[in-house]
């Protein structure tokens, strides 16, 4: 502290001249503070009471505003999903007397460490065997099984179906100079079809087909599609990744995979963890790139376009750089918040 300062240099015999010098200010400041401390002590160095207005709000009127920020309005019978600084200000109004204006409030709040205005989403896991039956799947990415390595002849399968894919044709204007393409927002529809695929971990590579109807069926036909590669025929074992759905339900797909292929491991995600597939993370791309506001005059149309997707994607493939593993899945379980 700046005049505790003074007086401990005053008190080791430097004049005031010499403690300016030291702490460059003037010598005047140094005679105040030294003839302060000299008639009170300690309480000549806190600051006398200062002219102007005294504060209208204190603390206690900015901990009702934070706290009324931060309760969730159906506590207050309000039918909002939030409260805006109008809305605090209107309910603060019935408590505070004086009340803050809203752009006091707004600025209150600017400053606060809560931000209780925002929000994140999240899914609660509703199967009671989520992290067992999802922790051998991230296992599997990482390259163990059972807690031993992986070798070089055991492959790993991700399989989804990307269903109910739209052939809609709308009118398009390419960009030009300081303009954004411009897609209509009504369009005609021409049909649909299913998009079903499989991803093997190790390499990137895509198998796919389209289908008119993501049945088990056709879902049996790509399995043997799969299985007839190369990669797959020489392989020791192959882990087949799949989640809940109809076509590879866990009550018949298991069961039929091992009445197929004896060297096969089925495993299904948990329900809700779609996000631990890789094959989604496939789909997404192919949405953004190849299917995001682009017409289609017919579903042979958008079956070409998916297949050419998948034929570029093969020319390159890449493994997915994962890194998510069982223990960091463990964690998030932990750290999920309760449900209400």
């Amino acid at each position: 502290m700046f005049r505790a300062r003074i007086v401990l240099l005053a008190a080791a015999g430097l004049n005031n001249s010499e403690i300016a010098q030291k702490l460059q200010c003037t010598r005047k400041t140094v005679r105040k503070w030294r003839g302060r401390f000299a008639k009170e002590c300690r309480a000549g160095l806190i600051d006398e009471p200062r002219p102007g207005c005294p504060p209208t709000y204190g603390d206690t009127d900015r901990a009702v505003i934070t706290a009324l920020a931060c309760e969730l309005p159906s506590t207050r019978q309000l039918p909002l999903s939030r409260l805006s600084s109008s809305d605090i200000h209107a309910e603060a109004s019935r408590e505070l007397d004086p009340c803050p204006s809203q752009s006091t409030i707004a600025a209150w709040l600017a400053q606060a460490a809560i931000r209780p205005w925002t929000y994140t989403s999240w899914v609660t896991p509703r199967d009671p065997h989520f992290e067992q039956k999802a922790a051998p799947v991230l296992d599997l990415y990482n390259g163990l099984w059972s807690g031993e390595d992986l070798t070089e002849r055991d492959i790993v399968i991700c399989a989804d179906e990307k269903t109910g894919i739209q052939a809609r044709s709308r009118r398009r204007t390419p960009p030009g100079p300081h303009t954004i393409n411009h897609v209509e927002h009504q369009y005609e529809r021409h049909g649909t079809c299913s998009y079903q695929a499989a991803l093997i971990v190790g390499t990137g590579e895509i198998v796919g087909q389209c289908v008119d109807r993501n049945t088990r069926a056709n879902f049996e036909t790509l399995v043997e599609t799969v299985m007839a590669h190369p990669i797959c025929r020489a392989a020791d074992r192959v882990f087949w990744i799949t989640d809940n759905g109809s076509a590879h339900h866990p009550n018949t797909f298991t069961w039929w995979l091992k009445q197929q292929y004896s060297n096969v491991e089925g495993l299904h995600l948990p329900t809700g963890a779609s996000w631990l597939n890789q094959i989604e993370l496939y789909f997404s791309v192919l949405s953004r790139k190849a299917l995001a506001g682009e017409s289609f005059a017919s579903v042979s149309t958008l079956r070409d376009r998916l297949a050419g997707f998948e034929d570029r994607w093969n020319r390159a493939p890449a493994p997915i750089d994962w890194t998510y593993t069982s223990e960091q899945l463990a964690q998030l379980l932990e750290d999920l918040p309760a449900t209400a």
